[in-house]
């Protein structure tokens, strides 16, 4: 039988094309988005667009955290930071963290492939250009895994694989890897900020951009 992954997916150049690795893999995929009180919607739209054009099955969840507030991707009154690259890459977590934010996507991910009987989890993290979150490591990621497989049906009767595919890479590889795998870029949004374009000042923008000129790709959600 095919086995089945639980994708956590933001609609992102990451999770899209962690999504894309798993089906070419040969897993049958749902995906899993979850809001969170972002200032935007926009991200949501892009993993709906990507999912409906794949034909996955989907799940959305809305937290209702009142404590996220602390981070400036959900507090409207906290500024989006315009670092320097070399800010970015410093270790120093930003502003931007959302207090354990994959620790919980995870968990929720966990919760879902119980109860669908699936065999895998899959996200996008990456540890390599990042803007220093502690739940993007592969330590956090190794722990999470085992955690997995001792609190769930699934894991403890089957033993199940938390996949992080991008952990090791840079953006390059990642827009080489999505080019490999026909990723749609143009339907992508890593953005932290809302709009109808990028707002390109942003880490996450910073990164991609940056990513996609070392690997001599065109991003075409860049008009």
């Amino acid at each position: 039988m095919k086995k089945k992954a639980i994708v956590l997916f933001s609609g992102g150049l990451d999770s899209t094309t962690c999504l894309y690795w798993a089906l070419d893999k040969g897993y049958e995929c749902e995906t899993l988005t979850v809001s969170y009180g972002q200032k935007h919607d926009r991200e949501v739209r892009s993993a709906r667009q990507i999912a409906d054009k794949l034909g996955v099955k989907q799940h959305f969840l809305t937290l209702d955290f009142p404590w996220l507030v602390s981070s400036s991707l959900v507090d409207k009154n906290q500024p989006i930071p315009d670092q320097p690259m070399e800010e970015i890459e410093s270790g120093k977590i930003p502003s931007t963290y959302v207090p354990g934010r994959n620790l919980v996507f995870l968990s929720v991910a966990a919760s879902l492939m119980d109860a669908v009987h699936a065999d895998a989890i899959v996200a996008g993290p990456n540890a390599v250009d990042f803007s220093g979150y502690p739940d993007c490591t592969p330590a956090f990621f190794n722990a999470a895994r085992e955690a997995i497989n001792r609190g769930t049906e699934r894991g403890v009767t089957r033993g199940v694989e938390v996949l992080a595919p991008l952990m090791d890479l840079n953006k390059a590889d990642i827009v080489r890897l999505g080019a490999k795998l026909g990723v749609p870029f143009e339907l992508t949004w890593s953005c932290y900020s809302g709009g109808d374009k990028p707002c390109g000042h942003c880490d996450s923008c910073k990164l991609r951009a940056r990513g996609f000129a070392e690997a001599g790709v065109k991003d075409g959600s860049v008009q």
